[in-house]
């Protein structure tokens, strides 16, 4: 890559695709399905284990640090979830690493030379020393690119202290099986990246393969796996507990609303039942007055026809 390439790479990647008025590159935004979101959270496996033995070649979708930059910008006022499709993503990836573990785990077993379970556990132990040496080295070597001689050194007596008990594990493990079995290369599979490592490799290949890019690539796949699993069951919580939230509201709402339409009705019954007895005291002493008016006029209606009977009696006397 040119220099004038990698500025223009490194102007994208802080300022994104508008960075220079050119809307023609903003036709595709990042939260297109095209984009790849592992990309967008710099941890896509294409780009970590670029220019090693499992070189992936190009991702089926687009990477561009520029989309990459408008992504971190935006995402500092929306939360965009992405996380989720980067660990879905990264959880196929390790998981066909792992299978392939597996099957090779399988075809050692058929090839070499069958032993017991006590001496396979010598073995192990050596390869598990060979294991510890080879990392320290390859801190050894970050330390010292670094400058850091004094950490540097404390390291490299770590690494003695390691090298002693591995020629202790190495002639227990001689010493339980026969010479032409002992030296034949007992071969391990490196549970982080699938390679393969022999029992009697020396420092400089240990450190090659513990500090080298294939190894460190997957133990940054497997960590940002991990850090996403967290991130995601943390988003999750709070969604569910913001959901639930908003339900509780909800329910509290049409509750308050139940209880006012209930006091309402109640109150429109009191209402009612008042108006009907303003009502019934109303008509009361207007029947009472109509009661007494027809007493009255039956009762002057009955001294008239007594009077009119008492004449006509008198009048046939005559």
């Amino acid at each position: 890559m040119s220099a004038q390439a990698q500025m223009r790479a490194m102007l994208d990647q802080l300022m994104g695709t508008s960075r220079d008025g050119d809307t023609t590159r903003q036709r595709i935004k990042f939260s297109d399905d095209r984009v790849c979101k592992s990309h967008l959270l710099n941890c896509c496996p294409h780009d970590v284990l670029s220019g090693t033995r499992m070189d992936l070649g190009e991702c089926l979708k687009v990477h561009d640090l520029a989309l990459r930059a408008d992504y971190e910008i935006a995402s500092k006022e929306q939360d965009f979830f992405f996380e989720l499709d980067a660990m879905d993503h990264l959880q196929s990836f390790i998981a066909d690493c792992d299978r392939r573990t597996e099957v090779a785990k399988k075809r050692l077993a058929e090839t070499q030379e069958e032993i017991s379970a006590e001496v396979a556990a010598k073995a192990e132990r050596v390869h598990e020393l060979n294991e510890e040496i080879g990392k320290l080295l390859a801190k050894v070597e970050q330390l010292g690119a670094e400058g850091n001689v004094e950490e540097s050194q404390k390291v490299m007596d770590e690494v003695e202290k390691a090298r002693a008990k591995k020629r202790e594990a190495e002639e227990v493990y001689r010493n339980s099986m026969p010479a032409s079995s002992f030296q034949q290369q007992k071969l391990r599979v490196c549970e982080v990246c699938s390679a393969y490592l022999g029992l009697h490799d020396n420092d400089r290949r240990l450190a090659d393969h513990f500090g080298g890019k294939l190894h460190l690539g997957f133990i940054e796949i497997r960590e940002k796996l991990e850090e996403l699993k967290r991130v995601v069951a943390e988003k999750q919580e709070k969604r569910n507990q913001e959901r639930l939230k908003r339900r509780e509201e909800r329910e509290r709402e049409e509750r308050e609303k139940l209880r006012r339409s209930s006091k309402e009705r109640f109150r429109d019954q009191d209402l009612a039942s008042c108006d009907r007895d303003r009502s019934s005291r109303d008509r009361s002493p207007r029947d009472r007055d109509r009661k007494d008016k027809k007493r009255s006029y039956e009762s002057a209606n009955g001294r008239s026809e007594d009077r009119r009977s008492s004449e006509e009696r008198e009048a046939g006397e005559i």
